[in-house]
């Protein structure tokens, strides 16, 4: 018969274990996405957005899982400077993304299109895709969750330096400043087919010596263009970096034209490990507008969708 100490003993020794299990309960699940965003403004679009006025957080509402889409981003306001050619309207680059979700955790990927197998084999397509890395640009959690769809604060990935405009600027060493940063909510626009997005960066001089404009930054004799020179303060310079997250024509509404020198167009290429032994891996097509004729039977025909651009409105007459 077990005594009664013995029980007691045993119960004491089994408190810590219960407390144990009690601390790892379940974790609460989110809310829903419209209890989250009550009191926030939406703009509907290509990817619903949510601006929180109270905390200066803009939400971005995901529903298009391991879809591509194109992300490209420019530079809003710039610098000033010749020299450093941080200016207003410089494109920085474009890449295709996905969303991909893993629990509560949402990855933006960029897939590597620069080595890929045409094959009809789907084996070998997928073992050239597993050969080069894909590169996972930022991780967001859920803040929010309604059946497919899941909310992520974006402030953070809009207040980075993705065109590291920090390392460009000179002289002296600059780095971003996030308490100096936010979003710009005037350029923060939703359409059906791309969503806008903007944010004001500020980037700060460390220690260095003093120069034009007050606060360091200055340029030389030789005429070189510092930020001291074109920005208010060299100490401190604020730059605004847009975003455009753009839908992709649907698979198969454009047909590729293969590229040769002699035409004149400039060439998008990639490496293509399903080419026959002994040919070029390398496949070159041409950059070309997207036309399609309205007429397709006419040797002359007015497009489907013209080509447009646009001018910049503060260009002087």
């Amino acid at each position: 018969m077990i005594g009664r100490s013995v029980l007691v003993g045993l119960a004491v020794a089994l408190l810590p274990a219960t407390a144990a299990a009690q601390n790892r309960a379940e974790p609460s699940p989110p809310p829903s996405i419209e209890e989250k965003t009550a009191s926030m403004d939406r703009m509907d679009g290509f990817m619903p957005l949510y601006w929180d006025e109270a905390t200066g957080t803009l939400w971005l509402e995901i529903d298009r899982w391991d879809a591509d889409i194109l992300h490209a981003s420019g530079i809003g306001a710039g610098l000033g400077s010749n020299d450093l050619g941080i200016d207003r309207g410089q494109t920085a680059g474009s890449r295709v993304v996905r969303f991909h979700r893993v629990g509560p955790k949402i990855l933006m990927v960029q897939p590597n299109y620069r080595f890929r197998a045409t094959a009809d084999n789907a084996a070998e397509r997928k073992a050239v895709e597993d050969a080069f890395a894909p590169s996972t640009l930022w991780g967001f959690t859920a803040g929010a969750v309604t059946g497919d769809r899941v909310l992520v604060d974006f402030t953070p990935f809009l207040l980075q330096d993705i065109a590291g405009f920090a390392n460009r600027m000179r002289p002296g060493t600059y780095r971003l400043d996030e308490g100096r940063s936010s979003v710009y909510m005037p350029m923060v626009m939703n359409f059906p087919e791309n969503t806008e997005m903007e944010a004001s960066l500020t980037f700060v001089l460390q220690g260095g010596g003093m120069g034009r404009g007050g606060f360091g930054g200055g340029g030389d004799a030789d005429g070189f263009q510092g930020v001291g020179d074109v920005a208010a303060t060299g100490a401190a310079a604020t730059i605004r970096m847009h975003h455009s997250f753009i839908q992709l024509p649907a698979l198969g509404e454009y047909t590729p034209r293969r590229h040769d020198p002699r035409a004149g167009y400039g060439a998008s290429s990639f490496m293509d490990y399903s080419a026959p032994l002994g040919t070029d891996m390398t496949q070159r097509f041409i950059r070309r507008h997207r036309l399609e004729k309205r007429d397709p039977n006419a040797a002359m025909s007015d497009p489907v969708e013209p080509i447009v651009y646009y001018l910049d409105p503060g260009t002087p007459e």
